[in-house]
């Protein structure tokens, strides 16, 4: 079995911007050279997080919208008397989806549905820098 680790670079606008990650994750399997196995990915940061949707604006919106409606930013947040940084509303977001996302691969292809891609959403409240670990297990 072999183990190897890559990562996804980006400059996000925050506010639930959303990033397709499904091709670049698919080359990084390709380039791996491996044929099966899992890849997992884990984004090290509490107001981002990673999930699968259909990446279209409808689905998107609604997702958006969702979040808006679950975790609304105007709330009163402990972490923002806390911090004063205004993002409390990101954190709790983030944790409700969580940092990562394990994807199986067989003959070098991700084994995603047919409207299935993979995304990464940054909560955060302003633009950000960001890493997703790439972490891939297989032969």
């Amino acid at each position: 079995m072999t183990v190897l680790t890559d990562s996804i670079r980006l400059s996000t606008r925050g506010h639930a911007d959303i990033h397709d990650l499904t091709q670049t994750v698919q080359q990084i399997v390709l380039r791996s050279g491996l044929r099966a196995g899992i890849v997992t990915l884990f984004c090290p940061s509490s107001t981002s997080a990673l999930t699968t949707i259909e990446y279209e604006t409808g689905a998107l919106a609604d997702l958006r919208r969702l979040f808006d409606e679950i975790v609304p930013a105007d709330r009163p947040y402990q972490h923002n008397l806390r911090w004063g940084d205004g993002n409390g509303h990101s954190h709790v977001r983030a944790a409700l989806l969580g940092p990562s996302l394990t994807v199986p691969f067989r003959d070098g292809r991700l084994t995603l549905g047919t409207w299935q891609q993979i995304v990464y959403i940054d909560f955060d409240n302003r633009p950000r820098q960001r890493e997703v670990v790439v972490q891939i297990l297989g032969e």
